[in-house]
């Protein structure tokens, strides 16, 4: 399959799961990017158009030893994002997979989420 193909598939289902997923300020997107080497979280208000808070691997506070996008990597991260959004006095989330599938990794860092107190 060629590559704009994929791309365009994966455009597809973002758009997908966007259609049906809306963040308000007492009930946030999060929003979960993974790229080959870095997990970022997002938790977004798209009513007002702001992000309340973000985590990511890159983040000058994340642990030195986060490196690649693997299943230990969203578990630590899953927990930090919970933390964050604590912090910010959000409770309850929308998670918003992307265009991926809900198994794995992304799995993983839901189940760490929901373990540190996010409801979803």
């Amino acid at each position: 399959m060629r590559t704009e193909k994929k791309q365009a598939l994966a455009q597809k289902r973002r758009w997908r799961v966007r259609a049906k997923v809306s963040g308000t300020a007492a009930r946030p997107r999060m929003a979960v990017k993974f790229t080959g080497t870095h997990i970022y979280v997002q938790f977004i208000d798209d009513i007002a158009g702001r992000t309340l808070a973000a985590v990511g691997t890159r983040d000058k506070v994340a642990p030195k030893e986060l490196k690649g996008a693997n299943v230990p990597n969203a578990i630590v991260t899953g927990k930090r994002a919970a933390e964050a959004a604590k912090s910010q006095g959000i409770e309850a989330v929308v998670f918003d997979r992307g265009a991926a599938r809900f198994h794995g990794k992304v799995k993983a860092l839901a189940d760490a989420a929901r373990e540190a107190g996010l409801k979803f």
